[in-house]
């Protein structure tokens, strides 16, 4: 099926943020740049466009949205630094609904971390903890984690995990068993959630904690 005029823009628009920016737009940025008031019909159009393959849409996360021929490249702020897109929150305690738009709760903050920390900077974000289940991993309301975009874990993995049929992400351990994943709180008091593995998707693995004090 033919794009639209409008999709064909909303396109060419996604892809130049993400090449300038290293990080997709919001969801109130692609309305303003297609003349577009309504979040609902920027909805829509990105539904038609995720549909037809050419984009993909990670509903965990605030400006979740890649181009599948296009992984970008964070950009360095100088020469030690590098900036990684602050997308919003993840629950670390019971299980949240993703709001149904994009919209940054940080809508364009990032955090700076240095040059080479990492060996392959693609595919990273960051995320403000809520909740308080992972305190015994030293994860704490507020902090911030950054992530690495993958969709497969290891046992015992830090990860954010998207719970199909309930829409809702959450940030625990995980745990493969047999046909079932265990999500493993690291507080005592919180109890595991056992889900079917079809229902579950890894959005991403935990790779760094910033604590805030």
């Amino acid at each position: 099926m033919a794009l639209s005029t409008r999709q064909k823009h909303i396109l060419a628009f996604i892809r130049e943020f993400i090449i300038d920016n290293g990080y997709p737009p919001s969801i109130r940025e692609i309305g303003e740049a297609a003349d577009i008031s309504s979040t609902s019909v920027v909805n829509y159009n990105l539904k038609a466009l995720e549909k037809k393959g050419l984009i993909a849409r990670d509903r965990t996360v605030s400006r979740g949205i890649r181009l599948p021929d296009l992984i970008p490249r964070l950009p360095d702020i100088s020469a030690g630094l590098m900036r990684i897109p602050l997308l919003g929150r993840i629950a670390a305690g019971e299980p949240i609904p993703v709001p149904d738009t994009d919209f940054s709760l940080f809508d364009g903050e990032t955090i700076e971390l240095a040059q080479g920390i990492f060996p392959d900077q693609e595919g990273m974000y960051a995320l403000q903890v809520r909740g308080d289940s992972m305190i015994d991993a030293l994860v704490n309301d507020g902090d911030i984690v950054v992530m690495k975009h993958q969709q497969h874990a290891n046992n015992g993995d830090m990860v954010a995990a998207w719970i199909k049929d309930k829409e809702e992400t959450t940030l625990k351990h995980f745990y493969l068993e047999n046909d079932t994943v265990r999500l493993q709180p690291a507080n005592p008091r919180m109890q595991p959630i056992f889900i079917p593995a079809v229902n579950v998707e890894i959005q991403g693995k935990v790779v760094m904690v910033i604590r805030q004090l």
